[in-house]
């Protein structure tokens, strides 16, 4: 399955807005692709005011965050891959979402136990049927 994160991160930032709140983003600024002024880097974390009132051209696609914003007065288009994202939260009350790290490093094998050759026995997955 594609990556929840893309989803939950356009579902947070509308119920955000929608409770007239700030939506902030908390970014890894030092994985690969994050174009942001590094000046306002700490200890490898930026926070973003992504506020319709604070940003410019805001595109949240599944694979990256974009905007302009501008920074002491100076544009800036940032640029943020969706594996850097690491919470969505309201500036007022802190509430909103942090996300795993590892959730883009790979696929996740399959827990328990290796089913055995041969397939004899019930699966261990769900089956969905139709009833009409």
């Amino acid at each position: 399955m594609t990556p929840s994160r893309p989803y939950l991160v356009r579902a947070i930032n509308e119920w955000i807005l929608d409770n007239g709140m700030t939506p902030y983003l908390l970014v890894n600024a030092d994985r690969s692709g994050v174009e942001v002024p590094r000046q306002y880097v700490e200890n490898g974390r930026i926070v973003l005011n992504i506020d319709p009132v604070a940003v410019e051209g805001l595109r949240i696609d599944n694979d990256y965050i974009e905007f302009n914003a501008r920074f002491q007065g100076t544009p800036w288009h940032i640029v943020i891959p969706m594996p850097a994202v690491m919470a969505i939260y309201a500036r007022e009350n802190g509430q909103g979402m942090m996300f795993s790290e590892d959730e883009y490093d790979g696929p996740t094998p399959p827990e328990g136990p290796e089913p055995e050759p041969g397939g004899g026995g019930r699966s261990s997955r769900p089956a969905l049927k139709v009833v009409k």
